[in-house]
């Protein structure tokens, strides 16, 4: 696993410039910090008198800080459209994205965000769960297309080579545990007509902007009856449709993903008009996305969520890739 891939720091180390974060803010935002979870980045409960609040610590090597002022920007306009998305808390100086130095002197930066209330869905849900996401995911994409980004924005761009190269953000699907030369021959034949067909597609503003990037059931927090957004560290320049893809991450060899699929699509629609090209690319969408997570699975290998995906889990990147090769149905489900 490469230290530019997951954060090295043990969680004291990032308990400690948790603690540090906090003395930056105002005295009623200073309280107890608790690890609640790590993923790219390490997340941390802030209690004060009983009201919480979500600190990031972003890990090295990822976004630079101009990156994660660009996120808040885009939060900042969907929140202003009544989409409910979280909201950064600015320091005493005035500053939503923090820079903290480390002993070896290198930084990390982190952001303070009110708390948003919800629970999370998960796969064992009503799937007409994908049909709601489907929806908010639309609204987001209509969003996107019309929002005149500020001067400077910028974020991280999702391609082909940045999603499923040797390069990629997310390391090489080559290193995952358990592939054969066969395997990896069904993978890179898969690749070749992946990458043939997204040339063809193409990157028209119509179908390639920004994106969340990651927008599955647990970025989302079901709340009274209404639906909120989170998560938005891999929001970036991509394909719209990938962000169907993304909906079922992880999950693509389930048997109830194609129904997923299908209730999501159902509620994307009632927003946006899909073309035939666009509803043509979604398999090589769909096992593209499978490999990237391949390429995550690989690089994060000793995150209790990779290891979370079982023995089997490379198995069935290999068993879909030779589904969508055989091009008779989306190469997704048992």
């Amino acid at each position: 696993m490469s230290a530019e891939q997951y954060d090295t720091l043990d969680n004291a180390a990032l308990t400690r410039l948790a603690e540090q974060a906090m003395t930056r803010y105002e005295p009623h935002l200073q309280g107890e910090v608790a690890l609640l979870c790590r993923s790219e980045n390490a997340t941390f409960v802030l209690t004060v008198e009983g009201r919480r609040h979500a600190l990031r610590l972003h890990r090295a090597n990822y976004h630079q800080k101009a990156d994660i002022e660009s996120e808040l920007a885009w939060l900042d306009a969907l929140r202003e459209t009544g989409i409910q998305v979280p909201e950064a808390i600015a320091d005493a100086g005035g500053e939503r994205v923090l820079t903290l130095a480390l002993p070896d002197g290198s930084e990390r930066h982190a952001v303070l965000f009110h708390w948003m209330e919800g629970e999370m869905p998960t796969t064992e849900v009503d799937p007409r769960s994908f049909h709601q996401l489907g929806r908010i995911t639309a609204k987001l994409h209509e969003h996107s297309r019309g929002w005149p980004q500020p001067e400077g924005f910028q974020r991280i761009v999702w391609n082909h080579d940045t999603m499923v190269g040797p390069e990629g953000h997310w390391g090489d699907w080559r290193d995952a545990p358990g592939l054969s030369l066969d395997d990896k021959s069904v993978v890179e034949k898969a690749l070749r007509s992946i990458d043939e067909a997204m040339a063809g597609f193409g990157k028209d503003a119509s179908r390639y902007g920004l994106i969340h990037a990651d927008l599955r059931l647990t970025n989302l927090l079901m709340h009274e009856g209404e639906t909120r957004v989170i998560d938005f560290d891999d929001c970036g320049m991509g394909w719209y449709l990938h962000d169907l893809a993304a909906a079922i991450s992880f999950e693509e060899h389930h048997p109830n993903a194609e129904v997923w699929v299908e209730q999501w699509l159902k509620g994307y629609e009632e927003v946006i008009t899909l073309s035939e090209e666009e509803r043509a690319i979604i398999p090589s969408m769909l096992i593209q996305r499978r490999i990237q997570m391949t390429a995550w699975m690989a690089s994060h290998a000793d995150t209790e969520m990779a290891r979370s995906l079982g023995s089997e889990w490379v198995g069935h990147t290999v068993r879909l890739c030779k589904r969508y090769l055989e091009g008779k149905r989306l190469p997704i489900g048992a």
